[in-house]
């Protein structure tokens, strides 16, 4: 079985793994990255790891649905009649579900929504913290940049958790950041010049946010909006 992926240098490298009825064991891993497009240089890489399990030992060979994959194959299955090459069901799959996402506006847009949800509260240690208390301690699934598939777990996810996540948007806890959305929303208009008011409102802003949290210093403060001077 043959996994390609791309490192943090943007090499492509391709793992090698062989499965039998004891289980699955890593072979090698490889950099393809001057040969990933080239399905003769595929299928000398791929012969060349036949040969050293031996012919005798392989019965099917494993890759993606890509076209050089596809070509390497067919090299490859016309040399060695007793092999079989097959395209990686996840693959066609994770295929199959980016044209869901492709064709269908409804499956771009939800999905779009869906990830910002989750980029938002994992940006963020507070608020994962504030969700866990609300999801039993859950964790969402988040969104994988290379498979579509982790986007429909994402979703599937979320609607599981609909009725928590719910509770958790619209808890009191939120109530700390409120007075600086008012405060957001004044400088940010577009209806008087806001400089004059600014410093006032940023004083009133903190006054409201100890009210909020019952002057809870270790909450206002956890905040890191008054105790780190952010807003000073």
């Amino acid at each position: 079985m043959s996994d390609g992926w791309s490192d943090q240098r943007k090499r492509t490298m391709n793992n090698f793994l062989v499965n039998s009825r004891a289980g699955t064991v890593f072979l090698s891993s490889i950099d393809t990255t001057d040969i990933s497009k080239i399905a003769q240089k595929l299928f000398e890489l791929l012969d060349g790891i036949v040969e050293k399990i031996g012919e005798d030992n392989v019965v099917q060979v494993i890759t993606d649905n890509a076209s050089n994959y596809k070509a390497t194959g067919k090299i490859l299955m016309e040399k060695r009649k007793r092999l079989f090459w097959t395209p990686c069901a996840a693959y066609c799959i994770d295929l199959m579900l980016e044209d869901f996402q492709k064709f269908d506006s409804l499956h771009k847009v939800t999905i779009q929504k869906a990830k910002s949800v989750v980029t938002y509260i994992y940006s963020w240690g507070t608020v994962i913290n504030w969700m866990k208390e609300f999801t039993n301690g859950k964790e969402l699934i988040r969104p994988g940049v290379t498979r579509f598939a982790t986007s429909y777990l994402t979703m599937r996810h979320l609607s599981e958790l609909k009725g928590n996540l719910f509770t958790f948007f619209s808890s009191d806890k939120w109530k700390i950041t409120s007075p600086l959305i008012k405060v957001l929303r004044m400088v940010d208009s577009d209806e008087k010049p806001a400089m004059g008011f600014l410093y006032k409102a940023i004083d009133q802003a903190k006054e409201e946010i100890k009210q909020n949290v019952n002057n809870v210093r270790k909450r206002y403060e956890s905040a890191s909006l008054i105790k780190d001077g952010k807003i000073n």
